[in-house]
C-alpha cells in the first residue's frame, strides 16, 4: 500500500518558513530579533531612567556605564531569545564556546589593535600630523587615573560585546544562512556602519572607514568561527584609540591618557571623528587582517588533518 505524499506547503507557509527547516526564514528572525532589541531597550531604558532618577549626584563616566549596560542587557536578551526561539539554535552556537582559547583570541586581539592603534599614532606623531599636550598622570592622582582607565575598559567591553554579539554573531550568521556568506559579511558589515550613523562629524568616508572596520572584525569571526576574536579587536580598538591614544572614538571623546590633537590633512587623519575616516585606516587594516591570518594558520592545519582523518 502506497504511503500518501505529504502536502506541498502553501504559499504563505514558504513565505514565512524555510522548506528545508522547521523554522522562520531568515528575514524574519532578523525581523523579530530587531523589534525584541526595540521592546528591550524601552524596558530597560525605562528602569535605568528611574534608576538615574534617584542617582542624583552620578558622574558622567558612571551615567555613561549605566546606559551602556542597559542597552547591553537589553541586546543580550534580545539575541538569546531570538537565538533560542527564532534560530531554534543554542545561545553558544553563535561562537561563544568557553575555553581557554576563547581568552587567549580575545587577549590577542586586545594586544594587535593596541599595536595597530600605536602605528597610527607615531605615524601621526612622525609626520607632524600630531602634537602632544598633556598626560593625565601630569593633572590627576594616580587613585583617579586607575579609576578612570578601569571605567573606560569596562564600559568599551560592553560595547563590543553588544555589537559584536549582534553584527557578527546573529546578523551576520543569519544573512550567511538566508543568503550567502559573502553576502551576510557585506550586508552585516553595513548595517554596522549605518548603526554609528548619528556619531558626530560623520562623513562618507568615515562611513566607509567604519564599513572597513566591519569587514575586519568579520574576517576575525571567520578564521575563528567564534565572536571572542572580535571581541577582542574591537576591545582594543575603541580603548588605545580613545583612552590611551587620545583619538576621537567615532566621533566621540572619551576619557584620555594621552591629551593630543591632531592638525595634519583630514583625508589621511580622519580629523574630529578618528582614523576610522582617514586613508591611514587602510593599511593598519591590512597589517591586522595578516596578524590575524597569521595568528589563526594553525587552525587550518588542525582542520585539515581532522577532514583527513574523517
Amino acid at each position: 500500500m502506497e504511503e500518501s505524499a505529504s502536502p506541498k506547503p502553501s504559499f504563505f507557509q514558504r513565505l514565512f518558513v524555510s522548506t528545508d527547516e522547521d523554522r522562520l526564514r531568515a528575514g524574519w528572525r532578523l525581523l523579530g530579533q530587531g523589534l525584541l532589541l526595540l521592546l528591550s531597550v524601552a524596558l530597560f531604558g525605562a528602569l535605568g531612567s528611574a534608576l538615574l532618577s534617584i542617582l542624583t549626584d552620578i558622574s558622567f563616566a558612571g551615567f555613561l556605564l549605566i546606559s551602556t549596560l542597559i542597552i547591553s542587557l537589553a541586546a543580550t536578551i534580545s539575541v538569546f531569545i531570538a537565538r533560542r526561539y527564532l534560530d531554534r539554535r543554542s545561545f553558544t552556537s553563535l561562537g561563544l564556546k568557553g575555553d581557554k582559547q576563547a581568552v587567549l583570541d580575545t587577549l590577542f586581539g586586545f594586544a594587535l589593535t593596541g599595536l595597530m592603534m600605536g602605528l597610527i599614532f607615531l605615524a601621526e606623531w612622525v609626520f607632524g600630523w600630531l602634537e602632544v599636550e598633556s598626560f593625565a598622570w601630569q593633572i590627576e592622582s594616580l587613585g583617579n587615573l586607575f579609576i578612570s582607565i578601569l571605567m573606560m575598559l569596562l564600559i568599551f567591553a560592553l560595547v563590543s560585546w553588544q555589537e559584536e554579539l549582534i553584527s557578527r554573531g546573529y546578523w551576520l550568521q543569519n544573512l550567511s544562512e538566508g543568503l550567502n556568506r559573502s553576502l551576510g559579511v557585506l550586508l552585516s558589515s553595513a548595517v554596522f556602519a549605518l548603526a554609528h550613523s548619528l556619531n558626530p562629524n560623520l562623513s562618507w568616508l568615515a562611513f566607509v572607514g567604519l564599513f572597513l572596520a566591519g569587514l575586519f572584525l568579520a574576517y576575525g569571526y571567520l578564521r575563528t568561527k567564534q565572536l571572542w576574536l572580535p571581541i577582542g579587536l574591537h576591545l582594543g580598538w575603541n580603548f588605545f584609540e580613545g583612552t590611551i591614544f587620545g583619538f576621537p572614538v567615532s566621533g566621540q571623546y572619551t576619557y584620555q591618557l594621552i591629551r593630543q590633537s591632531t592638525s595634519g590633512p583630514d583625508l589621511i587623519t580622519g580629523g574630529a571623528f578618528g582614523p576610522e575616516a582617514g586613508l591611514i585606516l587602510l593599511p593598519i587594516l591590512l597589517l591586522g587582517a595578516l596578524g590575524i591570518y597569521v595568528y589563526t594558520m594553525k587552525r587550518d592545519t588542525v582542520q585539515t588533518e581532522n577532514a583527513e582523518k574523517i
